[in-house]
C-alpha cells in the first residue's frame, strides 16, 4: 500500500514512542521494527529518524545510553521516560479521537455533507 507521506508525518513521533514503550531499541532496530509492523508503509530513513530521536531526547521524552553489542561495538539505545509515556498516552487518545471523526465523515454515519 502506498500512503501519502503527509498523512504519516504527524504520527511518526507517536509510533516511535510506542516502540520504545515496548522495549529499549537502537535506531536501526526501530527502523526495521516500524517497517515490519507497518508492512513497509513506514520505512523511515536514518536521516528522518535521528532528528526525531534527538528532539524527543531534548524534550525529556526519551533518553539514550550505550551498550556493547554482539560485535563488541558500543551501540546507542533509547528508552522512553515517564514523561514520554505520558505524552504517548495523550497522543494516542488524540489519535483515536481524530481517526474516529475522520471515519465518521468518510463513512457518512448519519451525516449529510450538502
Amino acid at each position: 500500500m502506498r500512503v501519502d507521506k503527509s498523512l504519516m508525518s504527524g504520527s511518526t513521533t507517536m509510533l516511535i514512542l510506542k516502540l520504545l514503550d515496548l522495549k529499549d531499541m537502537y535506531g536501526y532496530q526501530m527502523i526495521q521494527e516500524l517497517a515490519l509492523r507497518s508492512e513497509n508503509v513506514f520505512s523511515l530513513k536514518a536521516g528522518t529518524l535521528y532528528p526525531i530521536l534527538h528532539s524527543l531526547e531534548q524534550q525529556g521524552m526519551i533518553e539514550s545510553y550505550e551498550q556493547v553489542s554482539d560485535q563488541q561495538r558500543p551501540r546507542k539505545y533509547y528508552r522512553i521516560t515517564l514523561k514520554g509515556k505520558e505524552a504517548f498516552k495523550e497522543q494516542q487518545a488524540q489519535w483515536k479521537e481524530y481517526t474516529a471523526i475522520v471515519n465518521r465523515v468518510l463513512g457518512g454515519a448519519n451525516y449529510a455533507l450538502d
